[in-house]
């Protein structure tokens, strides 16, 4: 790095040091490249700080503390008086997890060379970029750059946050009480996720989702064993109902609703949480100064190399079309970390697993069965009970089951779904035999450990061939000569 009059020169800037950004920085300085990583709040981004940790590790708490009602049928006597959640201790650790992970984050820049400066970025040109960094203005000239600045929550107009009753996803895992009531508007992943949580810990959970059923991005099989479980807490779900108006009023947040017969309806409720939708933060980085193009919603198209629509200038993660998962953002950040210094790496593969952290986990990866379909394939279908599986039955987790996706000509593995405990674990399996374009034959024939949840692959790939060992089988594939 040289510092000159006008700007510091550096062979690539890096936008956001969110799972994307900082992953990019670091293979970059892996490969000799210096490096300006641009951070204009904590290393780790919206994933490490206010995200995936943070409510991980609420539900985390939730879980463990809700499996003390259940603990006396497997002989745990525990001391006479009720158990009680204390809020602002689990702050404490929750605060103490995430500064243990951003101080990693900080120290593996550190040792890979990438200058991490904290500030607002704004492009000045297709080469030059300014960053305020509180009442100082710095320029850097840059040969490449990456943005990977991240998504925001999307809010309505008029169900904009005050922070105190109606919340963001951020506010609600900052809470120091657990409320007695909790409307969440929005029944998609983050919506059952905090709902399932903060039920367990005595909440009373209203969820209203706009669509026909919750979780609507996940196939409606897998989605029944949350709904199903979701009611097993207590948590009253309206589907198809729209809110209209949130007003505070008394300490309470009023809702009207819209109901699926066209009827108006109000609740109150201590809180309500407004989780809909992310959008992308492209407005405010001067994209336009740049020359980079933006789509009609924001998102910043780009090739399977991450190029944008200026060559040197790259996009990664949630600016990107594309799922918000930080585990897309981080292998685009390395792709394009590796593009840039002329490495043939690109974002070619379809199989990006998801994970979905209710009650039970869900947990796929490839194609479901109606995608399947669509794209032409004659299917296999075959799935394998929790409740058959000796060490789900053991640790009081029957609820759920695995399933294989299997084109019926090739016996090629199209797509592994898994709703149930550990789920989250579980699809790693899932994502590397489909990576390699396993056969539902090299599940079968892997020797898998017993006792463990893993054996439901095994058996669902057995039963897909129509010898499983511990159902009774349902299908046989004929094997093609």
């Amino acid at each position: 790095m040289v510092v000159g009059e006008v700007a510091v020169e550096t062979d690539v800037v890096v936008i956001g040091g969110g799972p994307g950004g900082y992953a990019a920085a670091i293979r970059l300085g892996q490969l000799g490249q210096s490096v300006v990583l641009i951070e204009k709040e904590e290393l780790g981004g919206v994933c490490l700080n206010r995200g995936c940790i943070p409510s991980k590790a609420l539900i985390h708490a939730a879980g463990e503390y809700h499996k003390l009602a259940g603990l006396g049928k497997l002989g745990i006597q525990l001391p006479e008086g009720e158990a009680s959640f204390h809020m602002p201790k689990w702050q404490t650790w929750k605060a103490s997890v995430v500064n243990q992970l951003s101080s990693g984050v900080a120290h593996l820049c550190q040792a890979n060379g990438v200058t991490v400066v904290k500030g607002s970025a704004t492009f000045l040109s297709n080469d030059r970029i300014g960053v305020e960094t509180g009442g100082d203005f710095e320029t850097y000239k840059f040969r490449q750059a990456i943005v990977a600045t991240g998504s925001r929550p999307y809010i309505p107009p008029f169900l904009t946050p005050d922070h105190q009753y109606l919340l963001d996803s951020t506010d609600v895992l900052n809470l120091q009480e657990i409320p007695n009531t909790l409307a969440i508007i929005g029944g998609g992943y983050i919506g059952m996720e905090m709902g399932m949580a903060f039920a367990k810990l005595g909440t009373k959970v209203t969820i209203l989702e706009a669509a026909d059923r919750i979780l609507p991005q996940t196939a409606s099989h897998l989605s029944q064993e949350v709904w199903k479980q979701a009611k097993k807490l207590g948590i009253t779900v309206k589907t198809g109902t729209r809110v209209e108006t949130a007003n505070v009023a008394n300490g309470q947040v009023v809702l009207e609703l819209l109901t699926p017969s066209n009827v108006r309806e109000q609740i109150s409720t201590d809180k309500a949480l407004v989780t809909i939708g992310r959008v992308p933060n492209t407005k405010d980085i001067g994209l336009t100064q740049a020359g980079v193009m933006v789509d009609e919603r924001g998102y910043i198209p780009v090739d399977p190399t991450c190029r944008t629509s200026i060559p040197h200038i790259y996009a990664i993660g949630d600016v990107t079309p594309g799922p918000a998962l930080a585990h897309r953002a981080s292998k685009q950040g390395i792709v394009a970390a590796e593009v840039i210094t002329g490495m043939p790496s690109s974002v070619d593969s379809p199989y990006v697993p998801y994970v979905i952290f209710t009650e039970p986990q869900i947990a796929g990866v490839g194609l479901t069965r109606e995608e399947a379909e669509q794209q032409g394939y004659q299917v296999t279908v075959a799935s394998f009970p929790y409740r058959a599986n000796g060490k789900a039955l053991s640790i009081d987790e029957k609820e759920g089951f695995a399933e294989v996706i299997v084109d019926e000509k090739s016996h090629l593995l199209l797509g592994m779904h898994v709703v149930g405990a550990d789920a989250s674990n579980l699809i790693g399996e899932g994502a590397l035999a489909l990576e390699m374009a396993a056969r539902v034959e090299d599940l079968a024939l892997t020797v898998h450990p017993h006792p463990t949840l893993s054996e439901v692959w095994l058996e669902a790939a057995e039963a897909a061939l129509g010898h499983a060992i511990h159902i009774v089988n349902k299908t046989k594939v004929v094997v093609q000569s």
